[in-house]
C-alpha cells in the first residue's frame, strides 16, 4: 500500500473478503502564479482564491512549469498532497552551446537550459532562442521544436 499523503509504502496482507472505503481524490485545475521562497501560490480560476503550497508538495517535474500555467491540484479530505503539471510544456531555450556544423551522428545530444532554469538534453541542432516542447512525465525529455 502507498500512503498518498506521505508517500510511504508498506507491505501488508489482507483477507480476500476484506472491504475498504474508497478514497475520493479531488483534482482541481488551478493556475500557478508565483513562488515566494518555499511557498508556491496557485489561484482557483472560478473563485480567484489563492492557495499557498509548500515546496514538498511539488514533484521534481514541476521545474518545467512557468508562471500562469494551469496545473492539477490533488487533494484528499481537503488536504493537498500533490501537484500535477501539464503533460507537455513549451519553453524557450535560454542557454546552450551552438551546434557544430558537420556533426550529424544520430542521437547526439547536448545540455540546454530553458526559461524556468531547468536543464535538459536536446539534439545538437537546437539553438539559444528556440522554443521547444518538453514531456514532463519522464523528468523532462525533448519532443520537438514548437
Amino acid at each position: 500500500m502507498k500512503n498518498i499523503i506521505t508517500g510511504s509504502v508498506t507491505e501488508t496482507s489482507f483477507n480476500p473478503t476484506a472491504k475498504f472505503e474508497q478514497a475520493v481524490v479531488e483534482r482541481k485545475e488551478m493556475q500557478y502564479l508565483y513562488n515566494d521562497g518555499d511557498l508556491y501560490y496557485f489561484m482557483d480560476m472560478e473563485t480567484y482564491d489563492q492557495m499557498p503550497l509548500s515546496k514538498d508538495k511539488l514533484d521534481s517535474n514541476f521545474r518545467f512549469v512557468k508562471e500562469e500555467t494551469m496545473c492539477k491540484i490533488l487533494s484528499w479530505n481537503g488536504n493537498v498532497f500533490s501537484v500535477e503539471p501539464p503533460t507537455f510544456v513549451e519553453l524557450l531555450v535560454t542557454e546552450c552551446e551552438p551546434g557544430v556544423k558537420g556533426n550529424t551522428a544520430t542521437n547526439v545530444q547536448k545540455a540546454a537550459v530553458v526559461e524556468t532554469g531547468a536543464t535538459i538534453k536536446v539534439p545538437i541542432f537546437i539553438n539559444e532562442g528556440d522554443k521547444i516542447r518538453i514531456d514532463t512525465r519522464d523528468g523532462g525529455s525533448y519532443l520537438e521544436r514548437a
